[in-house]
């Protein structure tokens, strides 16, 4: 009987979900209609009407869905504004019905995110908002499958300062390299190719991502017209940065510290370097943060930490962050 029972209730909710699909389906006829005429106006407002309908009668999915098919259709009318303001009922309909985060949301996101004007506010506002909700409310950064999209829509759009800021939240280390080859290939000066990685291999250290900090040192190194087949490498840098990765799987401070002394020509180039390793230190060499000392500055630490704890310590991945460096 409760057997039965069960397959009745689903078979009418099934009945209810196709019900409910056919009038989205027909609204969705007569509001395109409404487009194609040429009346945006109207259109808009019935599609805003019918938003707040559905989310009064818990009908989330209808609401995001018409909203999401309503903003495309604006967009391929060039209808920038009206199309900007359903994209945000799209996350609005994300966030008060407490959806989970998929794959296919995220790429819809990210589709709308692409067709708006790169200049527009509504555009920057959106991206906030989307990342917002993309990591559950977590306090993170986003999800990282989001930032991924956003760096490929911008990589395409040849910002690629933004897209690089995006790549480093990602997991995606390949599609950074590959970016970050043609950024300095087409902007950068042939003398700092070798800056280009070393800044984000730093920086997804910085964010406890070995892993992508390994595939965009190889595949940059390996992909880039201007560096010779290595290791060794003819830059320094870059010869840094190689026996840097080593060290960090090994986890030895010592190594570190030496690794950081005899390159301290080669980290002078960008003052930020410095910052960066103080922070890897922490997190992966058991440095103590930053404290005033009479050696000062990066070495001043390490040899802080040498004297007060000896070789052995080793970070603790799960370490929380106490003084984050801006990676912009």
């Amino acid at each position: 009987m409760a057997a039965a029972a069960a397959a009745m209730a689903e078979q009418d909710s099934a009945r209810n979900s196709a019900r409910n699909r056919g009038g989205v389906q027909r609204v969705e006829g007569k509001l395109r209609a409404s487009v194609e005429k040429g009346e945006y106006y109207e259109a808009h407002q019935m599609y805003r009407t019918l938003f707040f309908r559905y989310v009064s009668q818990g009908k989330h999915i209808e609401a995001r869905e018409l909203m999401y098919s309503g903003a495309l259709l604006f967009f391929s009318h060039s209808q920038q504004n009206s199309a900007a303001d359903l994209s945000m009922l799209v996350l609005e309909s994300l966030e008060i019905s407490d959806a989970k985060v998929t794959d296919e949301l995220l790429e819809n996101l990210a589709k709308v995110f692409s067709l708006m004007d790169p200049n527009s506010p509504e555009r920057v506002a959106f991206v906030s908002r989307a990342l917002k909700w993309s990591s559950g409310g977590s306090g993170k950064l986003g999800h990282p499958k989001l930032h991924q999209l956003l760096a490929i829509t911008l990589w395409k759009e040849q910002n690629y300062c933004e897209s690089r800021y995006h790549f480093l939240h990602s997991t995606d280390g390949e599609g950074c390299a590959n970016m970050l080859v043609e950024y300095s290939a087409s902007r950068g000066y042939r003398s700092e190719v070798d800056m280009f990685v070393a800044q984000a291999v730093l920086q997804f250290l910085c964010l406890k991502n070995k892993s992508s900090a390994s595939v965009v040192f190889t595949t940059y190194t390996q992909k880039h017209p201007s560096i010779q087949k290595g290791p060794p490498f003819v830059q320094p840098l870059l010869n840094f940065i190689w026996f840097l990765l080593l060290a960090v799987e090994g986890g030895k401070l010592t190594v570190f510290t030496v690794l950081c002394e005899q390159y301290q020509p080669s980290l002078k180039r960008d003052p930020m370097y410095n910052e960066y390793l103080d922070r890897i230190g922490q997190l992966f060499f058991g440095v103590p943060p930053k404290q005033t000392s009479s050696y000062g500055g990066l070495l001043g630490n390490l040899l802080n930490s040498l004297m007060g704890s000896g070789e052995e310590e080793d970070a603790e991945d799960g370490q929380e962050d106490s003084s984050p460096i801006e990676l912009d």
